[in-house]
């Protein structure tokens, strides 16, 4: 999401609207022409474009939606009947593709879509202690379900999902309260997705080669890099799939508090 708002934000920042086709129903008469884009902000998942006049064109892509960006007399790439917003510039032509959640809001109300998000990764707001106190409060809530849950720490996707686990070597399905080194991993996730926020393919292992973007996502029953075991996935269409290795991220509890020599009754 970071990536699409800053590509959108470079070509059309500061541009004044010269036309508008929303395709949806309950905006359809809506014409926001004349307006100027005065920022485009990604927050976690959700994209927020603020125009003049105090007015937010709010979406979220959820799995399949897309912003593209196309000159005006360029073909579009994706099929016309699935374009849900169309906002044109005097140089630019952005399209909503496939968009699930698309809505007109006051900019004062932003709150009203974003304030549940916890701190975003690669936003401003980020806050690493912040985040690793909202992932322990999930307990006992799985890690890799934990860190899926944008109101811990926003921006996180499937794939990072599956791609942090294996590098902290921690089963996906932990309970948060048993993860070690919580700090860490988020501290890893931060730093995983920064090295990525510029590359529309992304790669989580540094290497560009196909099939060697990702350590364990997408290569079920391929032999693991660390260790030469299969890899295994859990999930189908409807459920996220996690992928992991079942030797590299066997369960690992964390050791009870030592209450050795404590008498019980003065506890």
């Amino acid at each position: 999401m970071w990536i699409a708002a800053h590509q959108l934000r470079n070509a059309l920042g500061g541009a004044e609207l010269t036309k508008s086709d929303f395709r949806v129903p309950r905006y359809a008469t809506v014409d926001l022409a004349g307006r100027t884009i005065e920022s485009i902000q990604s927050r976690g998942k959700h994209l927020l474009w603020r125009m003049s006049g105090g007015l937010t064109l709010h979406t979220h892509f959820k799995m399949d939606g897309a912003w593209e960006l196309y000159r005006p007399s360029q073909r579009w790439r994706s099929p016309v009947h699935e374009a849900r917003a169309i906002l044109h510039t005097r140089d630019w032509v952005a399209v909503a593709f496939r968009m699930p959640v698309l809505d007109l809001i006051p900019t004062a109300e932003e709150k009203g879509v974003v304030g549940h998000l916890g701190p975003d990764v690669l936003g401003d707001d980020w806050d690493p202690g912040e985040a690793v106190k909202r992932l322990r409060a999930r307990h006992p809530a799985c890690i890799g379900e934990a860190l899926l849950d944008q109101s811990a720490l926003a921006g996180v996707g499937n794939v990072y999902k599956c791609e942090i686990c294996w590098l902290r070597g921690v089963d996906p399905w932990t309970p948060v309260g048993d993860v070690a080194g919580l700090d860490r991993l988020v501290d890893l996730t931060k730093r995983v997705m920064e090295a990525n926020r510029h590359r529309l393919r992304r790669s989580t292992t540094g290497d560009h080669r196909p099939g060697r973007t990702h350590y364990v996502y997408g290569r079920y029953r391929r032999p693991c890099f660390r260790c030469g075991t299969s890899i295994c996935r859990q999930g189908d269409g409807i459920q996220r799939v996690t992928y992991w290795c079942p030797t590299c991220q066997a369960r690992r509890v964390v050791p009870a508090p030592d209450h050795a020599g404590v008498d019980e009754g003065q506890a």
